[in-house]
C-alpha cells in the first residue's frame, strides 16, 4: 500500500493497479475499516477501483504524521478481514430495446448478432461494482462480457433519461438521474438508483454484485420511472409564491425579483456523502459565504445566496440584516453589515471585480435540508429552492430574527483572501506530476469561458504526458488539477464529481481556492508549488485567524 496526499486536504492510500475482486473486496474491508474507527479529523472515505481516499480537516488531525500512522494501523488490521466479507446481490431489472432502449440494434450490428442475443449476454453475468461516482448513485461496473463491448456514440445525447442502462467502450452501467451521456442505450429499469429520501440514497455500494434480469415494458411502466421525478426540468418547477400571515400581511422573505446569472442557495456543502457519489457542492468560494454570515451573526454554515457575474434583484418583505462578501458589485460596501428595511429594493448589477458574490441573510435562508446541507446541486436536482437556480418570482423563506445588531462598524479586511485578476496559486505535485516536464510551474494560463462550478478549464501551453499507459479512476476533489487528453489544465470546483480518469498534475492548497472561485472568463494566473507542511502551515494559520474574528463578533452579538 502507497499512501499519498490528495492536496492538503485528503489522502489517497492505493492498494495496487490491478482490478479483480480480490481487490474490490481489499478496497471494500479497507473502506469500512476506516469509517468504523475514522482518526480525528476525518469527515470522508471514498472508495474507488483500486484505492481509497479519506478526507480530513488540517486543523482537527493532530499532525499528518499522526494520521498517516493511524490509517497504516487501520489497513494492516484491514488486511486480515477482507475474506470474511460477503457482497450483497442486487437484481435490476431491464426492459430491452424498443422506445426504452434504441441503441440495441446498433449494439447487436457492431458485434454481428442478434438482439436477443445482446439481451442474453448482458444480463446472464453478474457485475461487480468497484466504485460509486460520476453522478450521485452512479455504479462504476466490470464483468461485460467482451463480445458487447461498443465504442461510445460519436454525439452524445444532451439528455439520458434516468433508469437508461447503456453500454460504452468496455463497460455497462445504469444513470441514476436525467444527464447528458454518450452511452449506446440498451435498455431502462424502474429502479431508482439515487433517492435522496432513503436512509441510504444510493441504491449500490462498492463490493455490490449487480445481476440485470429481462422484463417486459408492462413491468417497467408499473414501476413507474419517470425522469422528471427525480430532475425536474428547470421550465416545468412551480414558481414559489409569497405566503400570508392570518391578517393578510406576507411573512419573513425575500422576493426575487430578478434571478441574476446562476443564482443558487450555498451553504457550505454536503460531507459524508461522497462515497454514493454525491459531490461536497456549497459555495464554490467557500471563506467568502463564511465570512458574510459571521458578520450577520450566524453560524458559518448558514444558507445563503451565490450569484456569479449578474447578481440578483430582490425586494425585501421585512427588516433584516445582510452582509456582502466575494465579488463586488458596488451595490452594498463588502464584509459589514448592513440593515435592510421592510420594501427596500436592491440590484446588484454586473461585478466590478471578481467573479461570484454572496449574499449572507440574518437567520440564514430556511430551506429545506437535504442529506444535512442547504446547497444547492442542480445536476441533481438537490437543495436550495427545488434543487434549480432561482428564478423571477420566487419567495426566498428567511426568518425573522428579532433583534438585529448596529451596522456601523466593518471586519478588518487583513483577514480577507487577496482576489486578483492575475493571481499566483499555490499548490501541491499530484500523482501523476512527474509524467510532465517543469511548464505547468513556469507558464501563465487564462481562464476561458468554459468555467463554471463545476471546474474551470485553462488555455496555455499545452502540456504533454510522457507515460502513455492508462490510469484507474480515482477519487478527485476540489482544487484537483487533472489534465485531460488536449493538453489544456482544468481545476475542480465545488460541484466536482468524486472520481475521474484524468490524470492529475497539482492539488489547489485549500486557502487559495477562493481565489480560483473568483476569477472570471479572460483573467490569468500562474501556479507555485508549495509542501504539504507549508499547506498545513497556513490551513491552520487561516483558521486561528476566524476564530479570533469568531471570538470578537461573539462578544459583540452578546
Amino acid at each position: 500500500m502507497t499512501l499519498s496526499p490528495l492536496g492538503d486536504s485528503a489522502v489517497v492510500l492505493t492498494l495496487g493497479d490491478i482490478v479483480d475482486e480480490a481487490m474490490a473486496a481489499r478496497v471494500r474491508a479497507l473502506a469500512g475499516a476506516i469509517e468504523r474507527h475514522p482518526p480525528r479529523g476525518v469527515s470522508d472515505v471514498v472508495p474507488a477501483f483500486a484505492s481509497v481516499a479519506v478526507f480530513y480537516d488540517p486543523a482537527l488531525t493532530s499532525g499528518f504524521s499522526r494520521l498517516r500512522t493511524e490509517l497504516e494501523s487501520i489497513a494492516a488490521r484491514a488486511e486480515l478481514a477482507v475474506v470474511s466479507i460477503e457482497p450483497r446481490r442486487i437484481e435490476i431489472p431491464v426492459c430491452y430495446g424498443g422506445e426504452y432502449g434504441p441503441d440495441l440494434e446498433a449494439v447487436a450490428a457492431h458485434g454481428a448478432m442478434t438482439a436477443g442475443e445482446v439481451v442474453a449476454l448482458h444480463s446472464g453475468v453478474d457485475y461487480l461494482v468497484h466504485a460509486i461516482g460520476f453522478v450521485p448513485g452512479f455504479p462504476y461496473l466490470s464483468g461485460l462480457p467482451a463480445r458487447l463491448a461498443t465504442p461510445r456514440r460519436p454525439t452524445p445525447r444532451r439528455v439520458v433519461p434516468a433508469g437508461a442502462v447503456g453500454i460504452g467502450g468496455e463497460q455497462t452501467g445504469v444513470y441514476p438521474l436525467a444527464t447528458p451521456g454518450g452511452w449506446n442505450l440498451i435498455g431502462r429499469t424502474p429502479a431508482r438508483l439515487f433517492d435522496p429520501s432513503r436512509a441510504e440514497p444510493a441504491l449500490l455500494r462498492a463490493g455490490d454484485r449487480v445481476h440485470f434480469r429481462a422484463i417486459a415494458a408492462g413491468e417497467l411502466e408499473r414501476g413507474g420511472v419517470d425522469a422528471s421525478a427525480v430532475m425536474p426540468p428547470v421550465t416545468d418547477a412551480p414558481v414559489r409564491e409569497a405566503k400570508r400571515s392570518p391578517t393578510g400581511d406576507a411573512v419573513p422573505g425575500i422576493e426575487v425579483i430578478r434571478a441574476g446569472m446562476f443564482t443558487t442557495v450555498q451553504d457550505l456543502g454536503r460531507s459524508g456523502h461522497r462515497a454514493q457519489g454525491v459531490v461536497l457542492s456549497g459555495a464554490a468560494d467557500a471563506f467568502a459565504l463564511r465570512l458574510a454570515n459571521l458578520v450577520v451573526g450566524n453560524g458559518e454554515n448558514a444558507a445563503g445566496l451565490e450569484f456569479t457575474l449578474v447578481g440578483p434583484e430582490l425586494k425585501f418583505l421585512h427588516d433584516t440584516l445582510v452582509a456582502l462578501g466575494g465579488a463586488d458589485f458596488g451595490v452594498l460596501p463588502r464584509w459589514r453589515p448592513v440593515r435592510i428595511r421592510a420594501g427596500t429594493q436592491l440590484k446588484f448589477g454586473m461585478a466590478r471585480s471578481g467573479y461570484r458574490g454572496y449574499l449572507a441573510f440574518a437567520g440564514g435562508l430556511d430551506v429545506a435540508a437535504v442529506l444535512g446541507s442547504r446547497s444547492t446541486y442542480v445536476r441533481a436536482g438537490l437543495g436550495g429552492l427545488d434543487g434549480r437556480p432561482l428564478r423571477d418570482g420566487d419567495i426566498l423563506p428567511v426568518p425573522d430574527v428579532p433583534r438585529l445588531l448596529g451596522d456601523h462598524w466593518r471586519i478588518d479586511e487583513r483577514i480577507v483572501p487577496p482576489y486578483s485578476n492575475e493571481p499566483t496559486i499555490r499548490v501541491m505535485r499530484g500523482a501523476q506530476a512527474d509524467e510532465y516536464g517543469a511548464e505547468f510551474f513556469s507558464a501563465r494560463y487564462t481562464v476561458t469561458p468554459q468555467a463554471d462550478r463545476m471546474g474551470v478549464r485553462l488555455r496555455g501551453p499545452a502540456l504533454v504526458r510522457s507515460a502513455t499507459h492508462d490510469l484507474l479512476s480515482s477519487p478527485v476533489a476540489p482544487g484537483t488539477v487533472q489534465v485531460p487528453p488536449d493538453g489544456q489544465p482544468i481545476v475542480l470546483l465545488a460541484d466536482a464529481q468524486t472520481i475521474g480518469g484524468y490524470p492529475q498534475i497539482a492539488h489547489v492548497i485549500a486557502v487559495d481556492l477562493p481565489l480560483i472561485a473568483q476569477l472570471r472568463p479572460g483573467d490569468t494566473l500562474r501556479f507555485r508549488e508549495v509542501s504539504l507542511e507549508e499547506a498545513h502551515q497556513v490551513a491552520v494559520a487561516r483558521e486561528h485567524a476566524i476564530a479570533i474574528l469568531r471570538e470578537g463578533l461573539a462578544q459583540k452579538f452578546g
